[in-house]
This record gives structure tokens, sequence and C-alpha cells, in this order.
């Protein structure tokens, strides 16, 4: 009778033990689905985190070069009316440049795709000429245009440029033969054909490379601001750089990545909204 009493138990505390050892698991698998679609935030705090262990392992005598996350907060707040000014001063700037940056790189684009002369004109150019760094046209253009506006426009045209074009090329080159051959049934004509046909296929291409293009658009104009502006986003973290404030030019870092973000970020939702049959 006691031998059954103890079989019994033991049964009974082995069926639990599967219960109890698939906890952890659950406890697992319940936080990475909370978790899931906040990865980007959690490695924002990670950031934040690992920053202040640094800031407060850096020596006290250099503590000065590496501000700590709540002074540079505080350097950020007591600057964003000044940050705005020079926000609103880039994006006179960046605006023309990038504007027209699309419409060249776009129109030039899908006619050299499409287009076989032009195609074998400029594509080996463009192998020359688009590998090179636009940050070294920086200097010679603010010397050679009359202007530093009209030379920095003329950067971030060139930035955003060549990836649009090079992008759209791609695009326009790889239109379905079926599409081609039912244009071609319905005796569509050459901007027709360009308008209704081409344009569509491309946009994937095209908006990978406005993407890029837009990127190296902040990249050329905040090099070009750095060189001779009076005002801007670069102006500022520069400006702040000379007279040795670094959590005002953290801050400037800081709130110059967060300003291409959100346009990345517009830039991305006006893609989806274009591409909506890719959902």
């Amino acid at each position: 009778m006691s031998q059954v009493r103890v079989s019994g138990l033991a049964s009974l505390a082995f069926a639990d033990l599967p219960a109890s050892a698939s906890r952890p698991a659950q406890t697992t698998r319940r936080l990475t689905a909370r978790l899931s679609g906040k990865e980007g935030w959690c490695l924002l705090v990670g950031l934040l985190l690992l920053w202040q262990l640094v800031a407060w392992v850096v020596p006290a005598r250099n503590r000065f070069l590496f501000p700590s996350p709540l002074l540079t907060a505080q350097a950020l707040w007591a600057s964003l009316f000044e940050l705005g000014k020079g926000t609103l001063s880039s994006f006179i700037i960046l605006i023309p440049g990038y504007a027209a940056a699309v419409v060249a790189g776009v129109v030039l684009g899908i006619l050299a795709g499409t287009t076989r002369w032009l195609e074998r004109l400029t594509v080996p150019f463009t192998r020359v000429v688009a590998p090179v760094p636009p940050t070294v046209y920086v200097p010679y253009a603010i010397a050679l245009l009359p202007g530093f506006r009209s030379a920095a426009i003329a950067v971030v045209f060139i930035g955003a440029f060549w990836p649009i074009f090079v992008n759209a090329t791609a695009g326009a080159a790889s239109v379905p033969q079926r599409l081609r051959d039912n244009a071609r049934v319905l005796g569509l004509g050459k901007a027709e054909y360009l308008r209704r046909v081409v344009f569509p296929s491309s946009l994937t291409h095209i908006f990978s490379g406005m993407s890029v293009g837009l990127a190296m658009s902040f990249i050329m104009l905040t090099v070009a601001e750095l060189f001779g502006a009076n005002a801007g986003l670069g102006r500022f973290v520069q400006f702040y750089a000379d007279f040795a404030d670094y959590p005002r030019m953290v801050a400037g870092i800081l709130f110059t990545g967060a300003v291409t973000f959100v346009c990345m970020r517009a830039l991305d939702r006006v893609r989806r909204r274009a591409l909506f049959w890719q959902r």
C-alpha cells in the first residue's frame, strides 16, 4: 500500500516537471512577443545606457569632451530655437537641390534606359563620374559659383543626382518584355509609353535611388555648411565645436540625425503609398 502511495506521489511530481520546466520558455516567448516590432526602441535604450556608462567611466579631466546624455539633453533643450532656425536655413538649400536632382535624374534615367544610343553614350561616363565622392566638388563649387547658397544647392544636386539617375536607368531598362509587347500592340506613342508603362514599372528602382539620394543630400548639405555657411545645422555643429561647447555640438549632431530620420521616414511613407500594390 505504501509503495503504491509513493509511486503515485512520484508520478504526480514528474507530471508537474514539464509544466514547471516550460515556464521560463513561456516567459521568454511572451517577452519576445511583447518586444516584437520594438527592437529599434530597445536598441536605442541600450545605446543610451551604454552612453551613460561610458560617461561615468571617462576620467573627470576628459569628461567635458564626452558629455552625458542628461547634459546633452539640457543643451538640446536650450538650443531648440537656434536649431529650428538652422533647420529652416538648411531646408532652403536642401529642397531645391534635391528636387532638381529627382526631376533630372528620373527624366534622364528613363530616357537613357529606353534609348539604346543614349544608354551607350551615358553608361561609360556614369561609370567614371558617379563613383567620385561628391564632397570633392564642395571647395571648387564655392569658389566657382557667385554665392554660398547657389554652391551648396549645386553640390546637393550632384550628391543626389547620380543615385537617382543610375536607379532610374536600371528600372527603365528592366521593364518586362510582355509590357513592351502590349504597348506596341496598343500602338502607344513614345511619350505615352514612357508615361504609362516605363515610369510606373520603374518606380521601385526610382524610390530606391531617391532614398540613397536623400541621404547623400544631407551629407553634402552638412559638408557644405561646414565650409562657409552663416547658418544651418552643419554650421551649428561647427560653431560650437570651435568654442569647445561639446554638449551643444553633440546635441546638434543628434538633432541633425533626427531631422534626417524624419525626412527618410516621410519618403518611405510616400513610397508605400505610391507602391501600394507591393504590400
